[in-house]
Formats: C-alpha cells, sequence, structure tokens
C-alpha cells in the first residue's frame, strides 16, 4: 500500500512538474515582446537559472536522504569531482545547444528528436564500451529513427513562424550535436553509478547541478555575451524572470520525484511515466500553441512514442521471464 502511494505521487510530481515545465519551456522560446516581435534567445541563462534552483533542491533533498544514514558520500571528492566535471561538461552543452536549434525549426521537432535518446546512447555505449544490445534494441531504434525521418519529411519548405524560422540544416545539425551530447552524459552516468555503489541520485542531482552552474556561469560570462543581453532583455520585459525562475523551479522538483522513482521502482517504471508524460506535453503543445501537423508528422509522432513504448513492454516482459526463472530455480 505504501509503495503504491509513493508511486502515485511520483508520478503526480513527475507529470505536474515536467508538464508545466515544458509548457513554460516553449512559452518562453517562443513568445514575442514590444513592438518589433523581440524573443529571448539565450538558452545558457536559462540553464543558468535551472542549475541554481537543481543543485539548492539537490542540496535540501541530499541533507535530508543521507541525515539519518551511516553511510557518508561527499560529492567533493576530488575523484568525483573529476567525472562530475566530465558530466557536467557533456550536460551543460547539450541543453542550450539543443534550445538553439529551436531558433531555425519548430519546438515539436526539438522535444520529438529530444525523446530518442536511446539512439546516441547506444552509439556511445557500442563504440566506447564495446556494448552489444539484445535485438529488440535494433528494432526500437529503427522504428524512432523512421518516426523522425517521418516527422522532418513532413515540415513545409516554406517558412512558417510555427515551424522553421531559419536554416532546417542548421537546426538539424544542432539537434544531433545535442542528442549525441546526450548520449555521452548517459552512459558516463552509468559507469559513474557501477564505480562508486554508495552513490546515489541525490548525490548525482546536487553534484551535477553544482558543476553545471559553474561551467555555464563561464560559458555566459567568458564565451558569450548571454549574461550582459539577458540583464538588458530582463530590464526591459521583467515578466518574463517570473517565467524563467518558474520554469526552473519546475525542473528541480521535478527531478527529485524522477530519482526517487528510479530508487525505488527501477528505470522501467521510469522510462513509461516518462514517455507518457512527454506524449501529454506534446499533445498540449499542439493544442494549446495551434501547431498544425499533417499526415507524416502524425504518422512521424506516433511511430516514435509506439518504438519507446514497445522497449517499455518488451523490457517489462524480460524481467518477469528473468523472475520466474529466478523463483523456478530456488523452488528446485
Amino acid at each position: 500500500m505504501n509503495n503504491t502511494l509513493t508511486l502515485f505521487i511520483c508520478i503526480t510530481g513527475i507529470y505536474t512538474s515536467f508538464i508545466t515545465w515544458g509548457y513554460l519551456q516553449e512559452q518562453i522560446t517562443i513568445q514575442k515582446f514590444g513592438p518589433n516581435n523581440e524573443q529571448f534567445h539565450a538558452p545558457f541563462i536559462i540553464n543558468l537559472v535551472q542549475n541554481l534552483f537543481g543543485f539548492i533542491v539537490g542540496y535540501i533533498y541530499l541533507y535530508w536522504k543521507t541525515s539519518n544514514s551511516t553511510i557518508k558520500v561527499s560529492i567533493f571528492n576530488k575523484n568525483l569531482i573529476k567525472s562530475l566535471v566530465l558530466i557536467s561538461l557533456t550536460q551543460s552543452l547539450s541543453s542550450p545547444i539543443g534550445l538553439s536549434s529551436t531558433n531555425h525549426l519548430g519546438y515539436l521537432l526539438y522535444t520529438l528528436s529530444k525523446s530518442c535518446k536511446l539512439i546516441p546512447v547506444m552509439i556511445v555505449q557500442y563504440v566506447l564500451y564495446q556494448k552489444r544490445f539484445p535485438r529488440y534494441k535494433y528494432l526500437v531504434v529503427g522504428i524512432v529513427t523512421i518516426g523522425v525521418v517521418l516527422f522532418t519529411l513532413g515540415l513545409p519548405s516554406k517558412k512558417n513562424s510555427s515551424d522553421i524560422n531559419g536554416n532546417l540544416s542548421i537546426g538539424l545539425l544542432y539537434i544531433f550535436i545535442s542528442l549525441l551530447l546526450d548520449g555521452l552524459t548517459n552512459s558516463l552516468q552509468d559507469d559513474l553509478f557501477k564505480k562508486n555503489q554508495n552513490l546515489s541520485g541525490a548525490h548525482l542531482m546536487t553534484g551535477l547541478n553544482l558543476v553545471s552552474f559553474i561551467l555555464t556561469l563561464g560559458y555566459t560570462t567568458i564565451l558569450s555575451n548571454q549574461l550582459k543581453y539577458s540583464i538588458d532583455f530582463i530590464s526591459q520585459y521583467p515578466s518574463i524572470l517570473k517565467e524563467i525562475v518558474l520554469y526552473a523551479v519546475c525542473g528541480a522538483l521535478g527531478q527529485i520525484f524522477i530519482f526517487i522513482t528510479l530508487e525505488k521502482f527501477g528505470s522501467l517504471i521510469l522510462v513509461t511515466i516518462t514517455v507518457t508524460r512527454k506524449m501529454i506535453s506534446m499533445l498540449l503543445s499542439v493544442f494549446l500553441f495551434g501547431h498544425d501537423l499533417n499526415l507524416n508528422q502524425w504518422s512521424g509522432l506516433f511511430l516514435v512514442f509506439g518504438g519507446i513504448g514497445l522497449e517499455a513492454y518488451l523490457k517489462l516482459n524480460q524481467k518477469k521471464q528473468s523472475t520466474i526463472t529466478t523463483d523456478t530455480k530456488k523452488e528446485k
């Protein structure tokens, strides 16, 4: 009963936090201000605020989680910091590069593509760790890839404010780089957990957000003028600051529910929850922001989520078979 209640709270938390988070992300990305219809183009600043709130909430979560624990793991361990810096580097670059693609193509294609993390994760693990995968995973990757291709082919050839705002090729290149960085991030995280058995999700959340905040602050002050640009933009249009802060709070709270689900119920349940959440977010985006989808795009959309859903279903069956085999051996 307690597990059922905890799962219900986690599902509610993930849905509430990330559906709101997704809505605010699109709102911040596409809304226009003033007589000249200016848009806010500072993805590093959005991530900087997200990292700050993620660290604050993560540290509170870590303190609460470890206060009664006899096992203490410091996120300031030198060896751990090295791994966190590498993961944070790929993670902190992935999101702003991905968001930059929305300057060239529609937010829906960006969201759909970011749902296909399975492909770069498999490629990176195959190349770097020589890891082999069961056949059904290759089937899933094929279905997901066809879905993204169909959705891309369904984009109009002419520029449209809700679909293509710039150069399609550049937008797709940004998405490809972002997905490759996602693949590196997930593979490095898996490797970190294997090497540090006492490391929890709370440690990772706190450490990654701290290091990502420092790195992103460096990007905004040294490598770009986004900090000054953002200060000037927010001074002129202060309403966007409320949306960015609310976006960051939703993301930080959502991470808590994700890590609780991961620790208590495993990745299979988490994947099922997040896939359905993304589907709801995309459908809401279609209706709330007035996106018009043609047959190719609807087909691509359902192929992507159908492929990810198929993977979750096959994993569940595989896990059941493994459990039955284990129980049978114990009975013998």
